[in-house]
C-alpha cells in the first residue's frame, strides 16, 4: 500500500539546522517521492518504506540533541493509488 506522510523536525536548543538538514538527508536515500517545503517535507511511498525512513530519519535528527518529529500519515490524500483505497467491512 502507498501512504503519503507530511514530517516537520523540531531540534529543541539547537541553535542551527543541522538535524533538519540531516534528517531530510536521510528520508532523501530512501525510495520515496520527496517535497521539500519552508516548514515540513512531504513524502511518499509503499508504507514500509515510509516507516522505516521515518525511523531513520528521527534517529539521524535525535543524534544532534533532543528532536520532536511530528507526521500525519495518509493512505488517501496526495497518494497516487488512492482510487486503490482499501475498502472497510
Amino acid at each position: 500500500m502507498r501512504i503519503a506522510a507530511t514530517v516537520a523536525v523540531y531540534p529543541l536548543g539547537q541553535q542551527d539546522f543541522r538535524a533538519i538538514n540531516r534528517a531530510i538527508e536521510v528520508l532523501r536515500s530512501f525510495s520515496l517521492t520527496i517535497d521539500v517545503q519552508p516548514m515540513h517535507t512531504e513524502i511518499e511511498g509503499e508504507a514500509t518504506v515510509v516507516f522505516e525512513a521515518l525511523q531513520a530519519a528521527f534517529n539521524a535528527a535525535a543524534e544532534y540533541g533532543m528532536t520532536i518529529l511530528v507526521t500525519t500519515l495518509t493512505n488517501v490524500c496526495g497518494v497516487e493509488d488512492s482510487a486503490e483505497s482499501p475498502t472497510t467491512s
